[in-house]
C-alpha cells in the first residue's frame, strides 16, 4: 500500500505542506480565500531541528494503536487507511496517548479527533501535501 514518507535531506521546513494540508480540508477552491486570515490547523506538522526539518503524519501502521484504543469505534482502518468518524468521536483523546508517532490531534473545535486520512475523501490520487512540496521531500509511495 502507498503511504507518505519523507526524505529528511530534501525538506527545506517551508511548512507549504502543512498549508497544502489545511488548504485539502477546508473544501474550498480557491487556497487564498480559504486560508486567509485563519490559523490553519494541519494534519501534518514539520518539525525543525538544528541541521534537519521533516514533516510528521500519520503512518497508516499494519497493526494501528490508535484503533485498538479508539472506545468509540470512531477510527476504522479501510484498504489500509485509517480514518476517523468524527460523528462517532468523543474526543476521550485514547487515540492521541496511544499514538507512538504523535501524529494523532485535537481538532480545531476541541470536540474529536484529526490525523492524516491521505486526502481519500479531498483528493484525486495523492495527497495534497506531496503535490505541494516544492522540492518533493514529501513522497507517496510503496516500500518495501
Amino acid at each position: 500500500m502507498k503511504r507518505v514518507y519523507v526524505n529528511e535531506q530534501w525538506c527545506l521546513g517551508c511548512h507549504l505542506c502543512e498549508y497544502y494540508c489545511a488548504f485539502a480540508n477546508t473544501g474550498e477552491k480557491n487556497m487564498a480565500r480559504a486560508l486567509k486570515d485563519i490559523k490553519i490547523q494541519p494534519r501534518i506538522r514539520v518539525e525543525e531541528g538544528n541541521d534537519v526539518s521533516f514533516a510528521v503524519s500519520c503512518r497508516h501502521c499494519r497493526e494501528p494503536l490508535c484503533v485498538k484504543a479508539c472506545i468509540s469505534g470512531a477510527l476504522q482502518m479501510m484498504d489500509g487507511v485509517i480514518t476517523i468518524d468524527q460523528d462517532k468521536c468523543i474526543g476521550c483523546c485514547t487515540c492521541i496517548l496511544s499514538c507512538p508517532f504523535g501524529s494523532v490531534a485535537l481538532s480545531p473545535d476541541g470536540h474529536a479527533a484529526q490525523k492524516c486520512e491521505l486526502c481519500v475523501q479531498t483528493a484525486a490520487g495523492t495527497p495534497r501535501c506531496v503535490d505541494g512540496c516544492p522540492n518533493n521531500a514529501i513522497v507517496f509511495e510503496e516500500r518495501g
